[in-house]
């Protein structure tokens, strides 16, 4: 017996049986509802996940943006010279490595992004009111091992 998990080539039990059928349509089902709220605030998807990043680190370099945010880094470095043009973030020369930007919110950016974590928290509050706190915690253990299993290949 292998720890390996069964696939059964059933199509019709193909989804029940495939996480990243489930992981994908909670990803786009989250991505939707969460544009939704944030749209009327003048925000979009890419910007949200940069305001997040820089909800837990005062100052975070492009790259460690486009890491956290899982977004290509060219592309990291476009939204956060429109965020720059936007007021909602500042950059700076990182003091320990001169050849790093580092980013950083506003008072307008910060304003922004607890707006947005209201709306955040509303869709989570939602979608696990029916799950205990341990299955919550259960669900962010396996997610985070699948992860650090991707990385890997």
């Amino acid at each position: 017996m292998t720890n390996q998990p069964r696939l059964d080539e059933n199509p019709s039990h193909f989804k029940r049986h495939w996480p990243f059928f489930w992981v994908s349509h909670v990803s786009a089902g989250y991505v939707n509802a969460l544009e939704r709220r944030i749209k009327p605030l003048g925000l979009d998807i890419a910007r949200w996940r940069a305001l997040m990043c820089l909800f837990e680190d005062e100052y975070l370099s492009i790259s460690e943006i486009a890491d956290f945010s899982a977004l290509k880094l060219n592309t990291t470095t476009k939204i956060v010279q429109r965020m720059i043009g936007e007021k909602l973030v500042t950059t700076r020369v990182r003091p320990s490595d001169g050849r790093v930007t580092e980013v950083c919110l506003t008072p307008d950016g910060d304003r922004l992004r607890k707006a947005a974590m209201e709306e955040a928290k509303r869709i989570f509050e939602a979608t696990f009111e029916a799950f205990t706190d341990d299955e919550v915690a259960q669900l962010n253990t396996l997610l985070e091992k699948a992860q650090v299993q991707l990385q890997k290949l």
